[in-house]
């Protein structure tokens, strides 16, 4: 049966095409891939499926009686609120039938004893519903949900204004699974989740009976979770059956068949198109010309395939620095609240180091400490000569008004349009995405621009808070390449220890620091 049923959608942007005719069924218990490049159209499908956008044409149709659970990274968190309030407004109907139970009771001494059976009926019916959806432990799974995503190391009556980005998106995507909906849709949840938690949302997913939309460029993690793939291309979207991996196949395929079938199209064209030009004139083959017009004009053209353009990424490098980078003694980081044991570091020239560690230890506090950012706590840090340190920080800021060619010009005033354009063209961003707002830019995009602004710049001492976070597969690769061929240091956080097992030198683990439990 069909949950989910979309027909002929299709939606522009600006003026740019972002779905023509688009069409999508999602059935009972499958798990779906949403799949394609940054810009292509994916959380836009999800805004429209959800209601949030409305498409220029088309239909979109839910069955009856169906839960949806949206996790969108955008929901405002309220200050003054616990984790735990938060966590416990997944159980909202369930307090609020719990709260109807009570007023009844208050009532049954005030009222005679026919209505009084009528009442107890009521008790008993809401009583059996709160036990049957196990109201009575939902403080138990509460726990056995933030303890999977890793919230219990945090504590659950933490205040929700005082949470990292990663943390953050931990509350919104535990509390989405607690209410359990009959279609999760999740984009990109995975982002800023550690190694260990990741590997418990996959297990968490892939035992799931009901159906999700899954939006994410973590490949392994795609492929383990999923039974359908959609792909997003060129306004179009095409359905496979079977894992990424199986997807990749046909795609594949079915990209090279196309390709074969245009290229005889265009022989056969050509070889008519020129029969057509020697014989078109002369009385005794005029015929035998205008035949095969006739059948040229009616051949259905098939279009060349239509490779995305791949960004292309180069850091350009500075002077060398001196032998060492960062030399920190003593050193505790922390906001007011000390994060870390007193640490001794030493970051030499050369030396391509990944931090890594659950959220909340400490690691964009310590990239943003290191660089003078931020002070600390106590102890020294002391940097080397000649450095020159570019940094890409974990979130863009959602209160920057200003369009990507702006972004790129506010610091390089001296470029010209034609140059600001070729280089963020470089990134893979197109003219539409150049002159759009950086805060409606989708976190790819944003993410490409951002790398564009840094890559712009002379440096030998790249940091790199969660870089990968949004890429798609290609820019994600490329960023692994250029990483690998830069000839400086690098200090990284990532989540993805396949993006940096194969190049850095070490990787330091911020658990064997922290004065947290873990």
């Amino acid at each position: 049966m069909s949950i989910l049923t979309v027909e002929n959608v299709s939606h522009d942007y600006g003026g740019r095409t972002i779905l023509e005719n688009a069409s999508f069924r999602l059935l009972n218990g499958e798990h779906v891939g949403l799949v394609g490049a940054n810009g292509e159209g994916k959380s836009t499908f999800l805004n429209i499926i959800t209601g949030k956008l409305m498409p220029d044409a088309g239909n979109v149709e839910w069955c009856k009686r169906i839960t949806t659970g949206y996790l969108d990274q955008h929901t405002v968190l309220e200050k003054g609120r616990r984790i735990r309030d938060v966590l416990r407004d997944a159980f909202k109907h369930m307090y609020e039938l719990e709260l109807e139970m009570m007023a009844i009771y208050e009532r049954m001494g005030e009222v005679e004893e026919k209505e009084l059976a009528t009442l107890m009926d009521d008790v008993s019916e809401i009583q059996t519903t709160l036990e049957h959806h196990g109201f009575y432990m939902i403080d138990a799974k509460i726990e056995e949900v933030a303890n999977g995503l890793g919230l219990g190391d945090i504590g659950l009556d933490k205040d929700v204004s005082e949470l990292s980005g990663g943390q953050r998106t931990k509350v919104l995507l535990t509390k989405l699974l607690l209410e359990s909906p009959m279609i999760l849709i999740l984009d990109e949840p995975t982002n800023y989740l550690d190694v260990e938690h990741i590997e418990w949302l996959k297990s968490f997913l892939k035992n799931y009976e009901n159906s999700f939309i899954l939006v994410s460029h973590d490949i392994p993690f795609l492929n383990d979770v999923t039974n359908v793939i959609y792909h997003i291309e060129n306004a179009e979207l095409t359905r496979y059956k079977g894992d990424y991996e199986q997807f990749q196949r046909m795609y594949n395929l079915k990209k090279n068949q196309t390709q074969q079938a245009y290229e005889k199209q265009q022989k056969e064209i050509q070889k008519l198109e020129t029969f057509i030009a020697k014989n078109k004139a002369r009385v005794a083959t005029t015929n035998m010309a205008k035949s095969r017009q006739k059948q040229l004009d009616k051949m259905d053209i098939i279009e060349k395939v239509r490779d995305k353009v791949k960004p292309v990424f180069v850091f350009k490098e500075a002077r060398a620095s001196s032998r060492f980078v960062v030399e920190a003694k003593e050193l505790v980081i922390g906001y007011g609240e000390p994060l870390t044991k007193p640490l001794d570091i030493v970051l030499e020239r050369g030396q391509k180091v990944a931090l890594r560690g659950v959220n909340g230890l400490g690691k964009s506090t310590l990239l943003k400490t290191l660089l003078g950012i931020l002070p600390p706590v106590s102890g020294k840090v002391h940097l080397g000569d000649y450095l020159s340190p570019g940094y890409f920080e974990q979130e863009s800021s959602r209160e920057n008004k200003n369009t990507a060619i702006e972004e790129i010009w506010q610091q390089y005033p001296s470029m010209t349009n034609q140059e600001v354009r070729a280089a963020l063209a470089k990134c893979g961003l197109t003219n539409e995405h150049i002159t759009s707002l950086m805060r409606v830019l989708s976190g790819g995009e944003n993410a490409k621009v951002r790398l564009c602004k840094l890559m712009l710049q002379e440096v030998n001492w790249l940091v790199l808070d969660e870089p990968t976070n949004h890429l798609d597969a290609d820019a994600k690769e490329e960023l692994q390449r250029a990483l690998k061929a830069f000839n400086g240091t690098v200090l990284l956080v990532s989540h993805e220890p396949e993006f940096y097992e194969s190049w850095v030198t070490d990787v330091w683990n911020v658990e064997d620091w922290t004065t947290k439990i873990v």
